[in-house]
């Protein structure tokens, strides 16, 4: 029976095990996905810390360098990388990308969560239903920091780009959260929010209207209110229902896009592609969203495998690394026993070349040297010689040999973490991108990135 490679543990691999290609039948073509005409959203999503939002940016310029007009939309970036872009602040409207080659268009813009809800409020409401919206408090703090909001408005700002038809690829950075699944669970939830039974209650009182509504308020929500008075507070209680008697009209509206904007992200156009690193908690809420997006049918494009660190001396083992860094421990244990240590580099080592040795065979020696003489090497017995106290090479080459034990090892854990997802999930294609040595700070790091992501 063929062992399972997600059960293999790392002590039976073999040496070339780690640095082990991913087989071309799970390979993830990134430059096909980008160059179909077909894929108009590419959507970057995962857990937090998983490079999401480089890995959107690079797929962005990537793609603008082959020929697209690409708009990417990040969500909380670094102030490095819009740097690398080249723009000094990323803000809600898009802006074009300088120094961008090929025939192609690179924009970028960062979402302003208030700003988004604002501008929602302003194209579906009249002039003074929409100043009594946004001048209410409670709106204010929904729109500032209600859970989900962020995430809802992402999706409402991909609707409001994708509608406007201006470019042909929208890459999107999903928000930072605790758990990627908010990204799909926020416009519903909001919408559920606004849908709600305390909301419908609030909002009786307006759609009564008139002294019926007072007496239907004084009536039948006296005890209703009085109760929400204590607990909420009598200030944010009328907040709340000013509220929502100026929003009563657009409910509707933000159910509606929501749902539009769910079946957007279902439509054949649209791409997920999951960003996770090499490591077992990111892989296992990798796989976790890969069995998320199949059960509401989103249509995955596969998965990028972030920061997958490599070896130019894949061919020798962790083990045997080790071992040979003992043996040369263990060689100049010995040369620090037999009274060589220090000499044997020497040039002029030999055996008649040593006082020492010749003062202790020597039968006409006549005083035999103290334990203090003999211990001397060239290396201390001038104090002010600048090569003293420096490592030999033997102890240089020995901690080498631990330091590429020690990635082999890391390689070794990182291939076990992908060989259990892919087992568990044959059918996702897979780009590994080789981690660099540095941040990303300009259009070349990008550009480097996106050349690892297509292989």
């Amino acid at each position: 029976m063929t062992p399972d490679p997600a059960r293999t543990s790392d002590t039976a691999r073999t040496p070339d095990d780690a640095a082990r290609p991913l087989d071309s039948a799970r390979a993830l073509d990134v430059d096909a996905l980008l160059d179909d005409p077909k894929t108009r959203i590419v959507v970057c999503c995962g857990s937090g810390g998983v490079g999401k939002t480089t890995t959107a940016a690079a797929l962005g310029l990537r793609a603008a360098e082959r020929g697209r007009k690409v708009v990417v939309l990040t969500i909380d970036p670094a102030r490095r990388l819009a740097q690398s872009m080249g723009i000094d602040q990323l803000d809600n409207v898009p802006r074009q990308v300088k120094d961008v080659a090929g025939e192609g268009e690179l924009h970028a813009m960062m979402l302003d969560m208030k700003r988004t809800f604002d501008e929602i409020v302003e194209a579906h409401a009249d002039k003074e239903r929409a100043a009594a919206i946004l001048g209410n408090p409670f709106y204010q703090s929904l729109s500032a920091g209600f859970a989900g909001t962020q995430e809802y408005m992402a999706m409402e700002k991909l609707g409001q780009l994708r509608s406007r038809d201006e470019w042909d690829l929208i890459v999107v950075d999903t928000p930072p959260s605790r758990s990627a699944l908010d990204f799909l669970d926020a416009p519903k939830r909001l919408g559920s929010f606004l849908d709600g039974k305390l909301i419908r209650l609030l909002m009786a009182p307006a759609k009564v209207g008139g002294r019926a509504g007072m007496k239907f308020l004084n009536v039948g929500m006296s005890m209703m209110t009085g109760a929400l008075g204590k607990l909420l507070g009598g200030q944010l209680l009328r907040d709340v229902q000013t509220f929502v008697a100026a929003m009563d009209t657009m409910f509707g509206g933000f159910r509606t896009r929501a749902d539009a904007t769910y079946r957007l992200l279902q439509a054949p156009g649209t791409a997920f592609l999951v960003v996770a690193s090499p490591e077992r908690d990111a892989l296992r809420e990798a796989a976790y969203f890969v069995e998320r997006l199949a059960a509401d049918d989103m249509p995955l494009a596969g998965l990028v495998l972030n920061r997958v660190h490599g070896s130019g001396a894949a061919q020798l083992s962790a083990e045997r690394a080790l071992a040979a860094a003992e043996n040369l421990d263990e060689s100049r244990i010995v040369d620090q026993e037999d009274g060589k240590i220090g000499v044997r580099d020497a040039p002029d080592h030999a055996p008649d070349a040593d006082p020492v040795r010749n003062s202790l065979t020597d039968p006409g020696t006549s005083e035999a040297p103290r334990p203090s003489e003999a211990s001397q090497t060239p290396e201390n017995t001038d104090p002010d010689d600048p090569s003293a106290g420096r490592p030999s090479v033997e102890q240089l080459t020995a901690g080498l040999l631990r330091l590429h034990a020690e990635r082999m090892r890391l390689l070794a854990r990182e291939q076990h973490t992908r060989d259990r997802f892919t087992a568990r999930h044959p059918e996702v294609a897979v780009a590994e991108v080789a981690a660099l040595p540095g941040d990303v700070h300009d259009l070349a790091g990008l550009r480097t990135i996106g050349d690892r992501l297509a292989g």
